[in-house]
């Protein structure tokens, strides 16, 4: 299996729970290997809110996506060391059932990339060409 290069998040318009004015996003997160192909890790991820589209700035969106895709905040009983570790020993059994040959120290290390779909991108471009903060 082909060497891992990076981690990307992919965020889209949550269809499920979209509507025109309030935010809505989903975030399929991945490994992406030297060949091209990608190995899917979390498509479970998501958040939305009150927010109004013109009101959150693109870059916001994008350090959102890194947060969702891990790790959690942990709980009373846990360390964020511990969620840590946790979090990046399932990404590697996820990566390893799928058939790609990583580990946990290797995939902590990896850049981490978000790509916005057409779509997501032209929601912000209309937000923008009406007075929106992007």
């Amino acid at each position: 299996m082909p060497v891992a290069v990076r981690l990307v998040t992919y965020v889209d318009i949550d269809e499920k729970r979209y509507q025109q004015e309030n935010i809505s996003l989903s975030a399929r997160h991945e490994l992406e290997l030297a060949d091209g192909s990608r190995v899917l890790l979390l498509d479970d991820r998501g958040w939305g809110g009150s927010a109004k589209w013109h009101d959150v700035p693109i870059k916001e969106v994008e350090e959102s996506s890194r947060m969702v895709a891990g790790p959690d905040d942990p709980p009373e009983n846990r360390s964020r060391d511990q969620m840590e570790t946790d979090h990046w020993a399932r990404l590697e059994q996820i990566a390893r059932e799928q058939g790609a040959n990583v580990d946990a120290v290797n995939l902590r290390s990896l850049k981490h990339d978000v790509v916005f779909s057409q779509r997501l991108r032209v929601r912000f471009e209309l937000e923008s060409d009406c007075g929106g903060s992007s």
